[in-house]
């Protein structure tokens, strides 16, 4: 075991603790490339449908999709953007036939938005590309890696507060 000196950073440092932050540095990078695949898959599997959304619009009928009919509120917090960016958003994509808002009906005073039935079918179709060519990745996987992944995939939406996983 190696020694700890006045710059170690936790209450035990070790020699292994240089290994571990090898060891996440090397799972870091690993993840920003398979981010950088999950991004490509994404803007491949809009492009494909309508290449009219960008990203973040995509993303903004997304949180509609999962969320049904919010305030502008929700959704800018739900997209972690203030309120002025979300309004503009909504209105792209309400200009393209997209999204909708309708007076809230408990508080006349608040509109909801959500998605059209364009929007749901845009939604859906991207997702099921997305899907298909996430799986066809995976499938190309050895069953034993496959079973690593899962549990590291389960770890790290833990990790992140995103435990959305079902029970195994």
């Amino acid at each position: 075991m190696g020694q700890r000196t006045h710059r170690d950073s936790g209450p035990m440092a070790t020699s292994s603790d240089g290994d571990l932050r090898e060891t996440a540095e090397e799972a870091t990078a690993a993840l920003m490339a398979a981010s950088q695949i999950f991004l490509a898959i994404s803007a491949r599997s809009l492009t494909a449908v309508d290449p009219t959304p960008t990203l973040p619009q995509f993303r903004t009928l997304i949180v509609l999709h999962g969320r049904g009919p919010v305030n502008l509120a929700a959704l800018a917090a739900a997209l972690q953007v203030n309120p002025s960016t979300a309004m503009r958003m909504v209105d792209r994509l309400e200009a393209a036939g997209l999204v909708d808002r309708q007076v809230n009906p408990s508080n006349r005073r608040e509109v909801a938005l959500r998605l059209t039935a364009s929007g749901r079918r845009l939604v859906e179709t991207v997702l099921a590309r997305r899907r298909e060519e996430i799986g066809a990745i995976v499938a190309r996987l050895p069953a034993r890696e496959r079973t690593g992944l899962i549990r590291a995939l389960r770890a790290l939406a833990d990790a992140a507060g995103e435990s959305r996983h079902p029970a195994p």
